[in-house]
């Protein structure tokens, strides 16, 4: 008789972008059965004001497709992953409990339900844990000291994590977890989707540099995310405009935020910046190929990783990230697919933009390492961990 397959019930919040993918892959590999129960309920599902991007956002591609799921009631009265009682399911101890699953995968703790869930089942059923946090943004020694404290507690009601780079496996270690419980699982994209290997995302891009008044020729460096304080655009704002004026160089950035206004009257009359609305993900492959440097500045707190970089890679870009990054001590290779910054640090952006602009043959050559570099950062490689835990 054959043996059936091992369950594992997902716990996350919300269908995102970057998730979806992996869980169409897991049903296709069809090695174990997965059911994901999505906590924050059918509003997920809704259009939903971003505070951050400024604006109302649905993504435009399909992140419900081919995989098993069901959504939680979710009683919170201000619902969403921006608190800890955003969610909560009254029933979600029911519902995973009559799936009957082997192991349990959890993704972020801070959240009623999903912390609930980790206490309930340690010990009965193997709680695993997925997330991205790292110890990247400084703080006083005492705040430092509680945290840890903190963390310590919480973790001890995991049996194993997934981490996805160096930062994140260090903050498991500070947080009471061990070597032998921790597993690699990157974050990762669909690098097929950014990559520039089409014709079609070629074409676009070039257009989308012709609408902007860029000639074919022309150097261009890309910010695209939320332009906001934590992101720090005004440093890379900044730096552009002290090393890369009267030459063929030009600055993008793409998207919106707090500080838009700010950036657009600093920069006004400025023929060499421009400025794009918040492109949806369909949108993202043709941004990227419009560029021929990504950059990240981000000053913090609670940038975690920066899955712009993976996409940027993947479309194969050079990159220039902080070191608050959690992404910058895993993807960015320092001269060889890019430079990493000390976050806030102008003179040492500067230099990396200066190095970039005065020999378009090292951009050339890095484009080449960053898109090697992420082939090994895929949904495969995440699947197999997954299913690694369950199988063996």
């Amino acid at each position: 008789m054959m043996e059936s397959k091992k369950r594992l019930a997902i716990i996350t919040t919300h269908p995102i972008q970057y998730n979806a993918p992996l869980f169409a892959l897991l049903k296709e590999r069809n090695l174990i059965e997965f059911k994901v129960f999505y906590t924050w309920g059918t509003d997920a599902l809704k259009e939903k004001y971003d505070p951050g991007f400024g604006k109302k956002i649905l993504w435009d591609i399909d992140l419900l497709k081919g995989y098993d799921y069901v959504f939680l009631e979710n009683i919170a009265k201000d619902k969403g992953s921006h608190h800890f009682n955003g969610i909560d399911n009254p029933n979600i101890i029911k519902v995973i409990k009559e799936y009957n699953p082997h192991a349990i995968l959890v993704y972020g703790w801070p959240l009623k339900s999903h912390y609930k869930v980790m206490r309930y089942f340690k010990g009965s059923i193997p709680v695993i844990f997925r997330g991205d946090s790292h110890l990247l943004d400084h703080s006083d020694f005492l705040k430092s000291f509680i945290k840890k404290m903190v963390l310590k507690w919480v973790y001890r009601h995991v049996d194993k994590a997934f981490y996805v780079g160096q930062s994140n496996y260090q903050y498991y270690l500070a947080s009471g977890l061990k070597p032998n419980q921790l597993f690699f699982a990157p974050h990762a994209i669909d690098n097929q989707r950014f990559s520039a290997d089409n014709n079609g995302i070629i074409n676009l891009g070039e257009d989308l540099k012709a609408s902007l008044g860029i000639t074919k020729d022309d150097l261009v460096f890309l910010f695209a995310g939320k332009l906001e304080n934590k992101k720090d655009p005004f440093i890379l704002l900044n730096s552009f405009i002290a090393i890369a004026m009267e030459k063929k160089v030009h600055l993008v950035f793409v998207g919106n935020g707090e500080i838009e206004s700010h950036l657009k009257a600093s920069t006004k009359g400025n023929k060499q910046v421009h400025f794009i609305d918040f492109c949806n993900q369909s949108e993202m492959p043709a941004v990227y190929q419009m560029a021929d440097v990504f950059v990240l500045p981000s000053a913090g707190p609670g940038e975690s990783w920066g899955l712009a970089v993976n996409e940027a890679m993947a479309n194969g870009k050079a990159i220039i990230v902080s070191d608050k990054c959690g992404c910058a001590a895993t993807l960015a290779k320092e001269g060889v697919n890019g430079f990493v910054f000390q976050a806030g640090n102008q003179p040492m952006l500067e230099s990396a933009i200066k190095k970039m602009i005065e020999d378009k043959s090292l951009i050339g050559k890095m484009k080449i390492e960053s898109k090697r570099i992420i082939a090994d950062y895929n949904f495969t490689v995440i699947a197999e961990a997954i299913e690694a835990q369950l199988i063996n």
